[in-house]
């Protein structure tokens, strides 16, 4: 009796191993298709805004800040909305900044160029701001800067969308960019 028992206590930790290995294989193929599946959504997303922006994948090289533009990029705008049912341009730019720099920058537009030193509109980097005064004294309109004079904003008619610096309508009421003051 003690042999059968032995016998059925060996086949047992032999099953419980195979369990475990196979559970263990199991376990790193959802892995790597999960890794696989990040990775080809990165590929396209860069594909996608290289061609937004007019330059070559190389240069898309921060993946959180591009796949933010693009889980947003549609959004309808609506004044003083802070959702994905609408956006205006300021609580867009807090968002965003919030979400890839961990940086706190809020209120109006105007609001918000206070927290900035200016930048020359030759020496916008990537993540810098983009002020307008649109019809107005004041300032009225933010969105952040890309590359390639490229810039998104959540824009009245269009939602959040990538527009041109160069684009008359954009050149005819850009005011100054701005860079992020350094945290106190």
């Amino acid at each position: 009796m003690n042999k059968h028992i032995s016998t059925y206590g060996f086949y047992c930790r032999v099953s419980l191993l195979i369990l475990l290995f196979t559970g263990c294989a199991t376990s790193r193929k959802a892995e790597r298709a999960h890794k696989e599946a990040e990775e080809a959504k990165e590929k396209a997303v860069k594909i996608k805004y290289a061609e937004k922006l007019g330059t070559d994948t190389v240069h898309i090289t921060n993946y959180t800040l591009y796949s933010f533009i693009d889980d947003w990029y549609g959004v309808p705008y609506h004044y003083a909305g802070h959702a994905k049912t609408g956006i205006d341009c300021s609580d867009f730019v807090s968002i965003l900044y919030q979400t890839v720099y961990g940086r706190d920058i809020s209120g109006t537009a105007g609001n918000q160029f206070e927290a900035c030193s200016v930048v020359k509109k030759d020496d916008l980097q990537e993540g810098d701001l983009v002020f307008f005064k649109i019809n107005s004294k004041s300032i009225s309109h933010v969105g952040v800067y890309l590359q390639n004079n490229k810039f998104v904003h959540a824009s009245v008619h269009s939602g959040v969308v990538i527009s041109d610096l160069d684009e008359s309508y954009y050149k005819l009421y850009f005011y100054k960019g701005g860079r992020m003051k350094a945290k106190s």
